[in-house]
């Protein structure tokens, strides 16, 4: 049976045998008669706040999630009851609530490697006086699970569970360097590569050029191709396996630290910190 959607692209549901309907769309993978639609939409109307708008109305809503105005009121209606969005006061806005912090706070204190890696952030933290941070791999963008700013923070917009493209950080790049050329690839066609900053390198060969170089030395620098006035020098935390699962980095100001300086004087510190979680971490190494 085909169905036309909202914005046109016709879908198909077919028949497929024991293991259920699934439904495929142009460009788009097929899907198991077991994943449920309105849950999917549900999270479209939570992403729509991804954006720099903090509080939208319906009409906002329903362009930003991509969905019908009916589908948004009914979804809306629901997460506001749910506790998860609300009415400002006085206008036709609507916006999150501190209960999808929930999941966040879960997740961290759920994760056993931000347990694992924390002494050593605050260690270096403390003892450089600079901002240190662990980040996970999550396919073409890496993600912020723990930070200790230092002295001199650079960038107070980033925060834990901030995200960027995988490619264009020293974190990205490392993890990068301990994972399969193949795997590397699919994550370089996946990656937008519009720059962050006028330094930010897009240019695919170079890109792959520097994951080379950083499997070479076991860490990757990058300099104001995130954010100005930024150098990041960081190193990859292994798993049993062999596969880079997150990163340490410690970033400094370019007002206070050469590229040449900061690599020779702080590689050797996060490359020790990285392989330390992971020996700490990963049950192939206990001793």
């Amino acid at each position: 049976m085909a169905r036309s959607s909202r914005d046109g692209t016709i879908r198909t549901v077919k028949a497929a045998g024991k293991s259920g309907a699934k439904v495929t769309e142009k460009g788009a993978e097929q899907r198991s008669s077991l994943f449920v639609g309105s849950t999917e939409k549900a999270f479209q109307v939570l992403h729509a706040f991804d954006g720099p708008q903090r509080y939208m109305t319906l009409a906002d809503i329903a362009r930003a999630a991509d969905l019908d105005r009916s589908a948004t009121q009914r979804l809306v209606y629901t997460l506001e009851t749910l506790g998860y969005l609300k009415r400002i006061e006085g206008t036709r806005n609507y916006g999150l609530t501190s209960k999808v912090l929930q999941f966040s706070h879960s997740y961290l204190k759920a994760n056993d490697l931000i347990d694992r890696a924390s002494p050593y952030l605050l260690e270096i933290s403390r003892n450089l006086g600079e901002t240190t941070n662990l980040h996970e791999l999550d396919g073409h963008e890496v993600v912020f699970v723990a930070r200790f700013p230092g002295a001199h923070l650079i960038n107070i917009d980033i925060v834990i569970g901030s995200r960027l493209p995988t490619f264009f950080t020293a974190s990205g790049t490392a993890m990068l360097s301990a994972l399969p050329e193949e795997e590397r690839l699919d994550l370089l066609k996946r990656t937008p590569r519009t720059p962050l900053t006028p330094f930010t390198v897009t240019d695919p060969k170079a890109l792959l050029e520097r994951v080379h170089v950083a499997a070479q030395r076991g860490y990757a620098v990058i300099m104001n191709e995130t954010v100005m006035g930024d150098i990041s020098v960081a190193a990859p935390i292994i798993d049993e396996h062999g596969r880079a699962v997150a990163a340490i980095n410690i970033s400094v100001p370019t007002t206070r630290w050469t590229k040449e300086r900061a690599e020779a004087e702080l590689a050797q510190h996060v490359h020790v910190a990285a392989t330390s979680i992971s020996k700490s971490k990963f049950n192939r190494y206990a001793a």
